[in-house]
């Protein structure tokens, strides 16, 4: 049996192809919603690819199971526990998926979300591997509060993953490869992801969430300062469950060029640099060249139709990355520059070092997570997450400074406070280049 993982690194996004060599079939796993690569590397392996398994419904990005399932007439299954507006085949604990003399085993693993399932790669009577999902992570966890909204209670849901990893994934033999559905930088975690691949003794051994002696202490563990879940999340599980558009249709229709947008908000995607330079008044700035999808979603209204303003030649990578988490409002792109007459403001660290000494010091914005607040950030400042901002506007005065890490956030952060109206001023270089001239923060 083979197992290759793709990893899609902008959404730490991990899926599957398992294969038998001898009847040269497959099983994809969770895939990304653009799904040529698997077609394409199935096609140069002679492979059929028989099955697309889905884990659970993901809320972080739009899956490619029907994309993929339409390409190559796959049969399409999910834990039994699922209801979604499709045919499946519901699989529940026990079931096989048959690889000639391989199997792929199904545990339902509930917790994460309540029709989680994981997959044991079998190669003949032994255990291999297991593809868990969400349900267990390098270094972590699922979240147990993804469900809130269908009527779970985020203890009720802890109380099943408690079992889910206990009396059914840290039963398998430790030399168990761990293949998870996320890497580092998720927050479909309860902490933190600590890698992309493990095996069942490594996590017994080093996964904190997995110290907890009994389940009571466990979901303590587990519900304890769970990171804000971002606005999209509730967004894209549902979309996960319905019939929707083929990406290659939501391509076409956002690939036009125009020369105004109408009523359309504008989304421009080039560097915080560029952005500064000259762009369309009341335009929102999400950089491609980051965690652009992630960022786009959760500060972007899923109904509200879009408008691009792309570097030149990366419009179909925009609106692919944008499919990927189910926004499929792009009706065009800007095809001329003549609109982008506005410049951002923007301060250097060492004249805000100096207005923060004198008189009338200016108001400070930190957009970065807690965990980067608490390290370290400049006296004074005002922290409100950039995930949060939008419904913590009435916390602000009229005119700030705003900085990130980088500047990749805060130029995002920045061009959403003026379409609101605060006059918003970005630090160049965000707190690094603060901490580079070795002006002082505190912790």
């Amino acid at each position: 049996m083979e197992i290759k993982q793709y990893y899609l690194g902008c959404l730490s996004h991990a899926s599957y192809m398992v294969s038998d060599p001898e009847t040269r079939t497959a099983v994809v796993v969770d895939p990304q919603r653009d799904v040529d690569q698997y077609v394409q590397d199935a096609k140069s392996q002679g492979l059929t690819i028989r099955e697309v398994v889905l884990t659970h419904f993901h809320a972080d990005f739009a899956a490619g199971h029907l994309e993929l399932q339409k390409r190559t007439g796959a049969g399409l299954s999910l834990g039994a526990k699922a209801q979604p507006q499709y045919p499946f085949t519901p699989r529940r604990e026990g079931d096989q998926i048959q690889l000639g003399k391989n199997s792929l085993r199904i545990l339902e693993t509930p917790g994460h979300t309540p029709e989680a399932i994981s997959l044991v790669a079998y190669e003949g009577d032994q255990p291999k591997a297991v593809l868990t999902g969400d349900t267990l992570f390098v270094g972590d966890v699922g979240r147990p509060d993804l469900a809130v909204s269908q009527g779970h209670t985020k203890e009720e849901l802890a109380g099943q993953l408690y079992h889910s990893l206990h009396d059914k994934l840290l039963q398998l033999p430790d030399e168990v490869t761990v293949y998870p559905a996320h890497g580092p930088g998720s927050l479909c975690g309860s902490a933190g992801l600590a890698g992309k691949v493990s095996t069942i003794g490594r996590e017994r051994a080093e996964n904190p969430m997995l110290a907890a002696t009994d389940e009571a202490s466990f979901v303590a563990a587990v519900t304890k300062d769970l990171p804000e879940l971002p606005a999209y999340f509730n967004h894209d599980a549902q979309y996960n469950q319905q019939e929707h558009a083929d990406l290659s249709e939501v391509v076409a229709q956002g690939l036009k060029p125009l020369n105004d947008p109408g009523s359309a908000a504008v989304l421009d995607v080039r560097s915080p640099d560029d952005f500064a330079a000259g762009h369309r008044p009341g335009s929102l700035n999400v950089g491609i060249d980051g965690r652009f999808a992630q960022w786009a979603a959760t500060l972007s209204d899923p109904q509200q139709p879009l408008v691009l303003v792309a570097p030149p030649g990366r419009e179909e990578e925009t609106i692919t990355r944008l499919g990927r988490v189910g926004l499929e409002n792009v009706v065009g792109y800007l095809s001329s520059s003549e609109q982008l007459t506005q410049s951002g403001a923007r301060i250097q660290p060492s004249e805000l070092s100096d207005r923060l000494a004198g008189e009338n010091p200016p108001a400070v914005l930190d957009v970065r997570t807690p965990q980067e607040f608490r390290k370290g950030h400049i006296a004074g400042a005002q922290h409100i997450p950039l995930g949060e901002l939008a419904r913590r506007l009435e916390e602000l005065p009229g005119e700030v400074v705003v900085h990130c890490q980088s500047g990749y956030r805060s130029s995002m952060a920045a061009s959403l406070l003026r379409q609101h109206g605060v006059v918003a001023t970005d630090l160049v270089g965000g707190i690094a280049a603060w901490q580079a001239q070795g002006l002082p923060v505190q912790s």
